[in-house]
């Protein structure tokens, strides 16, 4: 996964489906971008300002899914599962078109997108991509929720707890290597909610699309959805998946370990905005000339080029 040079698409792909929250038709066209370009969202349902940057600062609102806004008020809502899908297919440069205002939940996973994007053939760049790599630990507390990166050589790594009181989902913990693991539990799990929550959710003007084809639902002691979990940690799998779109809005790959209780959309951007502004505690790096293999043999590093 550790690339040395960036990697766009060589044909542009397209996705349908509704919006978990809105609940309108959605459509979008992923397409070839130029190198150092990033993530970016174009609404093409406006014909003005409508260009949103995949960036943590543009972040606007995080309950229950990640909102991007553009400076002129235009909203992106629901990106975290795609961005995701993004940084599993080992994509930094992609433009994505959009005819509303959020992004299709699909099956509440990245399962679909990645699917295809895993099909399609990807296209080197002339530019080597950037790493975010820790230099030193930095950690962010708000009440019962905690989250931490500290150095980790030339992987990503994230341990994840969740607390539930609710028996189903409980006390779920999982450890995951993104460099040398098997993701596939990770990017196959997908939203869920509690059926209690339900009622609340939806006078809140959110979940107006959600159903049990796009997330999981547990009532008390059930899971509602006929064939149950895709895994027996799906729940913190999928807090996992959450976590990892969220960081590519830092507008790199980053390198270090992730530690995090009770965390969700908002730990995380907050997080990301105080570690961007800590001062020396990471430096963004180039792989020179040895592509990092999937499951390293040694602790010997790849060469690489600092930029302080």
């Amino acid at each position: 996964m550790n690339d040395i040079f960036q990697k766009t698409l060589t044909k542009p792909i397209i996705f349908e489906g509704v919006g978990l929250h809105s609940g309108k038709e959605s459509a979008i066209k992923i397409l070839p971008a130029a190198v150092d370009q990033g993530i970016i969202f174009k609404r093409i349902d406006l014909k003005e300002a409508n260009i949103v940057e995949a960036n943590y600062a543009n972040v606007c609102s995080a309950r229950l899914c990640t909102t991007l806004e553009n400076k002129e008020g235009v909203k992106i809502s629901t990106v975290e599962h795609l961005l995701a899908s993004l940084y599993f297919a080992g994509i930094d440069n992609a433009t994505i078109e959009i005819n509303t205002d959020e992004v299709p939940i699909m099956d509440g996973s990245s399962k679909e997108f990645l699917k295809v994007l895993k099909d399609t053939e990807l296209k080197s760049q002339s530019k080597k991509r950037k790493y975010l790599k820790m230099n030193k630990k930095v950690e962010f507390e708000d009440d019962n929720k905690k989250i931490s990166i500290e150095p980790n050589g030339l992987a990503f790594e994230v341990d994840f707890e969740l607390n539930y009181e609710n028996k189903i989902i409980g006390n779920q913990r999982n450890k995951v290597n993104f460099h040398s693991d098997d993701l596939t539990d990770i990017y196959n799990s997908r939203t869920f909610c509690l059926f209690e929550d339900i009622e609340k959710i939806k006078k809140a003007g959110l979940a107006k699309g959600g159903s049990l084809e796009n997330a999981i639902v547990v009532d008390k002691d059930k899971v509602l959805n006929q064939d149950g979990l895709r895994n027996k940690k799906e729940f913190v799998n999928h807090k996992i998946l959450d976590l990892s779109g969220d960081f590519l809005l830092s507008g790199y790959r980053v390198l270090g370990k992730v530690v995090c209780s009770q965390g969700g959309h908002q730990l995380t951007n907050t997080f990301l905005r105080k570690l961007l502004k800590t001062e020396n505690s990471f430096s963004l790096i180039e792989l020179e000339d040895v592509l990092v293999p999937k499951k390293p043999r040694t602790n010997i590093e790849p060469k690489i080029a600092v930029n302080a």
